[in-house]
């Protein structure tokens, strides 16, 4: 069965682009991965389709107004994974992905403004998600970087399987060095173990070298 993936957003023009683009338009040709993205503004009641209001007890910026939220995730499906995008989440990480690309259904809720009204974490939510300790416009471009994260994990989606078992952060460290033709080019030479054909010693380098970028760049994964 394919991974459904519902976006609620107040911009759903944000996903057109990106989603009918490489390997995430081909997944959803193909039938493997099927992502829809919703207006918030469909669910509200209001002639000005109203989603935000002024917060209680004053402040800089809106607040998201939780009925249409969970009325429109309601809509979609109760026995989806709700997933909002929030600085305040859980870091997203490789491990994370690998376990979100195993449910059949998410919904990812796209905050904005000053965030969501509280009850709706509280009360809708199943995981808050950051993709980093930065501040971006609003949650459309950490869904859309969840989405490719977890939809490339998802089996036939990738042309070949094999390079995610070699690539960064899936060991637990940084991948390798990579290389391609010329074999030199401005005196640089490709190292000779790449051409050697010796499987043993390029497994040997591949990993010697894979531990040494991590060190250089990401001591922390080796702890």
């Amino acid at each position: 069965m394919a991974l459904l993936i519902d976006v609620v957003t107040l911009f759903p023009g944000f996903f057109k682009s990106p989603l009918a683009e490489s390997l995430l338009g081909k997944a959803q040709a193909r039938g493997i991965v099927k992502i829809r993205a919703h207006n918030l503004r469909d669910w509200t009641h209001d002639r000005h389709k109203t989603a935000d209001d002024k917060p209680f007890g004053g402040g800089a910026g809106m607040v998201m107004k939780p009925e249409p939220i969970f009325e429109c995730v309601e809509a979609i499906g109760k026995k989806a994974w709700v997933v909002l995008l929030d600085p305040q989440g859980e870091p997203m990480s490789q491990s994370l992905a690998s376990k979100l690309a195993k449910k059949r259904h998410l919904v990812l809720i796209a905050g904005h403004y000053e965030g969501v009204d509280q009850r709706v974490k509280d009360h809708l939510v199943d995981q808050e998600i950051s993709v980093g300790d930065f501040i971006t416009m609003g949650g459309e471009a950490p869904a859309l970087c969840l989405i490719e994260a977890v939809t490339r994990l998802v089996p036939g989606v990738l042309g070949n399987a094999e390079s995610i078992k070699h690539e960064s952060f899936q060991a637990g460290r940084l991948e390798h060095p990579h290389y391609t033709r010329p074999r030199e080019y401005r005196g640089w030479k490709v190292p000779d173990v790449l051409v050697s054909g010796d499987h043993k010693e390029l497994d040997a380098w591949r990993k010697k070298t894979a531990e040494q970028v991590t060190r250089r760049k990401r001591p922390d994964l080796l702890k």
